[in-house]
């Protein structure tokens, strides 16, 4: 069984996050506007980084879950 060192696990989980907000900046310059709201790069980037950090403490809470019934 391959086992990831923690050094690349901890690199994966950054391009993990960096990636992730990238895209929900993106989504949200392309999706809000089309139900009407008018949204600025920074507007997106600040929605990104809130849905960005409740993504980063649901996948905590998730994974200490498994790790107590694990």
């Amino acid at each position: 069984m391959y086992k990831q060192s923690r050094r690349r696990s901890a690199v994966e989980s950054i391009m993990n996050v960096i990636i992730g907000y990238m895209v929900a900046v993106f989504a949200n310059l392309t999706v809000l506007p089309a139900f009407g709201y008018n949204v600025t790069l920074s507007d997106g980037a600040a929605i990104g980084l809130a849905f960005t950090i409740i993504s980063l403490i649901r996948s905590y809470v998730i994974r200490r879950v498994f790790n107590y019934y694990d």
